[in-house]
């Protein structure tokens, strides 16, 4: 009930081609189609996947009043799997090498004895799963919003969520593609006609005495702008430090924002380790200070962010934009299954994401272009003078 009610953790991806109209019984039919069915299946081999309703994990019933909330399509995707510990495959495999060594005892297991006492094993998993023993079940809520042409999955685990979009464009023919802050570049330069300027950056060097800009964890394709996300927490948290508290979005809106709960930041060269801070206010601390001194890059903050009169609590993931445990101001609270606190609870969802969209497109328009050059040059000035501050401080 991740997008129903409480906190909500997802990813979203951009729906690039849909050819199934508008929400009703073709949709409805279509998930009762691909309804989760493991009974007959050996889950030993692969795991089985299906969709569900999106009440509760054994929920397969399907319906407009439950599953259509406004523009949204609300259900569930279910993998069923058998997850035997690994202790107890670990004593079943000395159980049956005890076994196959009963005329060598003391002695070495071939290689062929090995596979023999695997390929038992394997085949008490098969039995075990069978008889519904050792079963794990997942679930991945989906809210489906016609309204932003988005997908979004309670998941930020890239391989479940592979598993499920491959199930979704199955049954419904549809196709995507994952909102990430390379993505949100992309369409910023499209969308602004600055594709040749997008084409022409690469990783930012803020500190120029660290010689290289390299970041390990970008692929360095040259249409792969991830490393984006990095530098945006990074322009955040000098734009909130020194001063600039509440910035104007192109929508003529306003957010005001901070720091909050958390902070990982990584090193991009791979020579000084990670960090994680948990604090009310992490970038405060002296240590947060000294890890962007020696070139550490944010990669998932704790952000609070007010806009229109709504507040909202989340960690954001820098590269692939992915939200994890949102708190989100809903006129409705905890909701009750009203259809109209429903609708309102995906409105907060969908301002939610508005709000990091239109924080982020204020970014890129410093970012992507001849400004960024002031830009950072003040960025690295605050890196200087700052953190040194508080290192000093500190000591």
């Amino acid at each position: 009930m991740g997008f129903l009610a409480g906190s909500t953790t997802f990813s979203r991806y951009r729906i690039s081609n849909d050819q199934t109209g508008e929400f009703g019984d073709d949709h409805l039919a279509t998930l009762a189609e691909y309804v989760i069915d493991s009974k007959n299946a050996d889950l030993s081999e692969s795991p089985a996947i299906g969709f569900v309703g999106g009440s509760h994990l054994f929920d397969t019933q399907f319906s407009s009043e439950k599953n259509i909330i406004g523009e949204a399509l609300h259900f569930g995707i279910r993998t069923d799997s058998v997850a035997v510990p690994g202790p107890i495959k670990n004593a079943w495999m000395k159980i049956e090498l005890a076994g196959i060594m009963a005329d060598n005892l003391g002695g070495r297991p071939s290689k062929a004895q090995r596979e023999e006492a695997k390929d038992a094993v394997d085949a008490r998993i098969a039995a075990e799963g069978k008889k519904g023993n050792y079963l794990r079940y997942s679930e991945t809520s989906v809210l489906w919003d016609a309204a932003t042409e988005t997908i979004f999955l309670s998941s930020n685990s890239e391989k479940a969520n592979d598993a499920c979009l491959e199930l979704i464009t199955r049954a419904f023919g549809i196709e995507f593609t994952r909102v990430t802050s390379g993505q949100l570049a992309v369409e910023y330069a499209d969308e602004a006609g600055r594709n040749a300027e997008l084409n022409a950056i690469g990783p930012t060097l803020f500190l120029p005495e660290l010689e290289t800009g390299e970041i390990v964890w970008w692929n360095g394709m040259t249409d792969n702008y991830d490393y984006l996300g990095n530098e945006f927490l990074l322009w955040l948290w000098w734009q909130w430090d020194t001063g600039n508290d509440t910035l104007k979005l192109s929508d003529d809106s306003e957010v005001t924002g901070m720091f909050a709960r958390s902070l990982s930041l990584d090193c991009p060269r791979a020579e000084h380790g990670k960090e994680s801070i948990s604090s009310e206010s992490p970038v405060a601390l002296p240590e947060a200070g000294l890890a962007i001194r020696m070139g550490k890059l944010p990669r998932k903050a704790g952000l609070m962010l007010i806009r229109n009169g709504e507040q909202y609590d989340l960690t954001l993931q820098a590269e692939t934009f992915g939200v994890g445990a949102g708190r989100i101001s809903n006129p409705g609270g905890v909701t009750s299954g009203e259809p109209k606190e429903l609708i309102d609870r995906i409105e907060s969802i969908r301002q939610m994401t508005d709000t990091l969209d239109f924080l982020f497109e204020a970014f890129c328009a410093k970012r992507i272009g001849k400004a960024w050059k002031s830009e950072s040059n003040q960025l690295t000035a605050w890196l200087q003078k700052e953190t040194n501050l508080r290192i000093r401080k500190a000591a």
